[in-house]
């Protein structure tokens, strides 16, 4: 769309006749509308595609085929990602931070709407999965591209990247301020954004595209909520406590899952089919498990539990109970994680915003009910629980508790809720950070830094690339090379270091001027004097798949202005503490207004 010639030029036009914070603005609302009428395709045909096949009625064998989909689904995505986007499928928010980081805020093209087709095909097919993290790179993409086309710079970039993104995620949920929130939370961490009105504007028309052309069935909203009451606020601490342990529990069982289904990446079919298998086998037995799940959520909300076990085949061979009702809502809160991660991890599109507001919800309404199922003199509300947890969950998982308050806030059409919900979805996020510093998305890339953290320094560290400081032009010596070689590299080579190395070009030492100081003079002897008597260990070595976070302290630790660098032992050259300095000097630069 951006690259359309009839489009382009009154664009460039106004870029030259705006100033810079109004074509901002201007860019905003493009990026917004852009991503929000994405956001509304994507939601509107996975919506439909789940009313053909809906299995939120009363279990009747003749829909056992139903079950099938997502297997077909998982195939479909494969196929699609391996021979129409060659492989790169682009998935999930990670990725979008590692944009941001290392490549300049320069999304792929192809993510614009390669996200479309495989997240429908897997979750409109019956994956266990959310929509939301498709939708947001989606965004992100429009935004960066929209940059990109109209040659803004990396800060300018980034922030039409967030809006993007909010703007889909607020057309999700026709929530502006949960977009804004997640944008600022999820993809800006570490970076302190001054200017939040482009922000503010693509998110409210992401919201506007979704409130103009929904219609309410497909909206994620609730209306029956009862009243706060502060005497119940021990019980949403202890909720939050409870949320916070599953978030991790969420977290480990992701990883076991998809380090399990790792081992069949040399057969993509074949784990697809793998995935799909185990999916049959769990929406046969926990049908609210199939898709994202917000129907049988909003089940929950209204204290309609009974007909989400009726959809159950376990719902012909159990009476209806009370208690049967209320285990089964627990067991499927837990095992959809595990049907989340089988998605995810065999090759299916989707990410793990919808499936922790499902776990979320379905933890809430056991939590609440097995309470008052014990015959206290005080009945929790069972809906505000079910709302609440959502947010829990979200907080915990992600590690975005703004996001989760202002999430079920707006969905709930107003703030009744908003102490409980600050109260879990803060202590969610303190207890899963406390086991773990970085959420179960990012925190791979993050401990190795190739993604924004809300450490400033490092953040900067990790947009300068090692590579571009090593200085490789240097001569090099042999420990039989005499004091006369080295005198005559001072006068064709300005450095005052040379490095020693042996024939395989392996690193033995370093020599320095003040090493042969007192021989210099001696004209006498310099034709005795072996460079391999004179050499000494380098006080650190740098490898050169360091961080530059680590190097730094490196660098500081050791005093040192210039340290070798080797790769396997092999000497590559040395690294300059004041290059770096001064590259950093220019990312502050960048950054500046960040």
């Amino acid at each position: 769309m951006f690259t359309i010639k009839w489009v382009r030029k009154p664009i460039f036009w106004l870029k030259q006749k705006l100033s810079r914070n109004q074509f901002l603005i201007f860019s905003g609302i493009i990026v917004g509308l852009t991503a929000g009428m994405a956001s509304v395709i994507l939601k509107t045909l996975v919506h439909y595609l789940h009313l053909s096949y809906t299995i939120d009625l009363p279990y009747n064998s003749d829909r056992i085929l139903v079950y099938f989909l997502p297997l077909i689904g998982l195939v479909l995505c494969v196929f699609i990602t391996r021979y129409f986007f060659k492989g790169r499928d682009g998935r999930g928010l990670v990725n979008i931070l590692n944009d941001i980081a290392v490549r300049s805020s320069l999304v792929e093209r192809t993510k614009m709407y390669s996200q479309i087709f495989t997240s429908s095909v897997t979750v409109g097919l019956g994956g266990s999965a959310g929509l939301e993290s498709p939708i947001a790179v989606t965004g992100s993409a429009i935004g960066s591209n929209y940059g990109r086309v109209y040659g803004l710079n990396y800060k300018d970039r980034t922030l039409l990247l967030a809006a993007g993104a909010a703007a889909g995620i607020a057309g999700a949920f026709n929530a502006p301020v949960t977009g804004i929130m997640f944008a600022a939370e999820v993809l800006l961490a570490g970076i302190g954004i001054t200017e939040f009105i482009p922000l503010i504007i693509a998110s409210v028309c992401g919201a506007l595209c979704t409130k103009i052309i929904f219609n309410e069935n497909i909206l994620f909203q609730f209306k029956s909520l009862q009243v706060f009451n502060y005497w119940n606020v021990p019980f949403y601490l202890v909720l939050g406590v409870f949320c916070g342990l599953l978030s991790i529990y969420y977290a480990s069982m992701t990883e076991k899952v998809e380090h399990a289904l790792s081992k069949l990446n040399s057969m993509p079919y074949g784990k697809a089919v793998v995935g799909g298998l185990i999916l049959i086998g769990l929406y046969f037995l926990f049908p609210p498990l199939m898709g994202e799940g917000y129907e049988s959520i909003k089940k929950l909300a209204d204290g309609d539990a009974a007909n989400v076990f009726a959809s159950s085949w376990l719902g012909t061979k159990f009476s209806p109970s009370v208690w049967i009702i209320t285990l089964f809502i627990g067991v499927v809160g837990l095992i959809k994680v595990f049907a989340t991660s089988v998605t995810i991890g065999s090759g299916g599109n989707g990410g793990n915003f919808a499936p922790s507001l499902f776990v979320g919800a379905y933890v809430g309404y056991f939590f609440s009910t097995f309470f008052n199922l014990l015959g206290f003199d005080r009945q929790l509300p069972v809906s505000n629980f079910t709302l609440v947890g959502m947010a829990g969950i979200l907080s915990g998982v992600m590690y975005a508790p703004l996001t989760g308050i202002f999430l079920i806030a707006e969905v709930t059409g107003g703030y009744d809720l908003i102490i409980p919900l600050m109260i879990v979805s803060v202590s969610a996020y303190l207890i899963a950070r406390t086991v773990h510093k970085f959420s179960m998305d990012t925190r791979k890339l993050a401990e190795k830094g190739e993604i924004f953290t809300d450490d400033r320094d490092k953040n900067l560290l990790s947009a300068i690339k090692m590579a571009e400081f090593i200085d490789n032009s240097q001569q090099t010596l042999k420990p039989t090379d005499n004091l006369a070689e080295l005198i005559r590299l001072y006068r064709t080579d300005k450095q005052d270091r040379f490095a020693v190395v042996n024939e395989e070009n392996h690193l033995l030492g370093i020599v320095t001027f003040d090493m042969v100081r007192d021989e210099v003079f001696n004209i006498d002897d310099q034709e005795n004097v072996l460079i391999g008597d004179r050499m000494s260990k380098p006080l650190a070595i740098i490898h050169i798949n360091e961080s530059l976070h680590k190097i730094m302290s490196t660098f500081d630790a050791t005093k040192s202005w210039y340290l070798p660098v080797v790769e396997d032992g092999v000497f590559k050259g040395f690294i300059s503490k004041s290059a770096i300095l001064n590259s950093y000097r220019k990312q502050l630069i960048v950054h500046s207004g960040y």
